[in-house]
């Protein structure tokens, strides 16, 4: 299997679990816009690319599909999900999977108050949300809400902006600053979950997930976190993700309040903290293998340890490059 992986930036250790997963009989090629993108040296080849919203850039992506041979592709950062999403049958016509939701689940999912509106219209649980200040206020009054919330970014990752708010007055100014801001309820007080899951490509069935609580957490995701089961969140996110259409590997960040899970936001790629589920076992790698050799892949009961801590820490690459 060639795989394509696309905006690598970071994700050395993603590579080096494909790499070992898959041996040396495949080709992992990477793509990032910069030279001094550490994961693209982890790959066997990789290209320097220009940004996504540059035109063409899909042309060039087709091209080295083609070049390489390449039996899937997927992304590591979410504005591309869509963009691969969008240009599915053209990389169909050549032969390439694409590891990413249809268009429309892209959509409502690059949009966390999208992502709210369509939750709850469904009846799924969700982090109650808004999309002004006018609105909050409008909650606020109506006791629906009430201090502290939460805002961050209603559209993108990383975690960049968002941050806890106690007043009226911080909150007003952190809307006027960013108009990009929505604002939740505060679930701080409650179990922070994370939950890596693989949506087979023929069935377009929930087939495995791994869940994990996280311990702590930094600017990007979770950098902590152990390893738990429960059939119950495998029922809950088999019930509530069977409304939308998802292709391969998705990130799912859920609470746990009162006895119930509350839906947060999901980023259909593999998350960060997909190298948990790997280390205790869980491999969505051979899962997407099989899809590429058309081998519909059945739904695997939850094997793995609990109590298996992943510790996340800094190393680097050393590397003479001519920038």
């Amino acid at each position: 299997m060639n795989i394509l992986f696309c905006s690598v930036g970071r994700r050395c250790e993603l590579l080096k679990n494909f790499k070992q997963s898959l041996g040396n009989k495949s080709k992992i090629v990477a793509t990032d816009m910069s030279k001094t993108a550490p994961a693209i040296y982890f790959a066997d080849k990789y290209y320097i690319v220009p940004p996504i919203a540059e035109e063409g850039y899909i042309d060039k992506i087709l091209k080295i599909c083609q070049a390489e041979k390449i039996d899937v592709i997927t992304t590591l950062i979410d504005p591309e999900i869509k963009l691969l999403s969008e240009n599915r049958d053209r990389f169909n016509d050549i032969g390439v999977l694409v590891l990413a939701p249809d268009l429309n689940t892209a959509n409502i999912f690059f949009d966390k108050y999208r992502t709210y509106l369509e939750l709850k219209k469904l009846g799924i649980n969700t982090v109650l949300t808004y999309d002004s200040i006018d609105n909050f206020k409008i909650g606020f009054k109506n006791k629906e809400i009430k201090f502290p919330v939460f805002v961050k970014p209603r559209q993108g990752s990383g975690s960049v902006g968002a941050r806890k708010i106690t007043n009226f007055k911080d909150l007003e100014e952190a809307l006027k600053e960013d108009q990009s801001l929505i604002v939740q309820e505060f679930m701080g007080d409650f179990e922070d979950i994370d939950c890596d899951a693989y949506f087979d490509i023929i069935s377009k069935k929930l087939v495995s997930i791994f869940s994990k609580k996280k311990l702590e957490t930094k600017i990007g995701g979770a950098s902590k976190t152990i390893s738990f089961k429960d059939e119950n969140l495998y029922a809950f996110l088999e019930n509530a993700l069977s409304n939308f259409t998802f292709n391969g590997p998705i990130d799912v960040d859920l609470w746990y309040k009162d006895g119930e899970y509350y839906l947060s936001e999901i980023n259909p790629r593999f998350g960060g903290a997909y190298l948990h589920a790997y280390g205790a076992g869980v491999d969505f790698i051979k899962m997407i293998e099989n899809n590429v050799k058309k081998i519909e892949n059945n739904k695997s009961d939850l094997v793995y340890e609990e109590d298996i801590v992943m510790m996340m820490y800094d190393s680097v690459v050393i590397k003479k490059i001519s920038l």
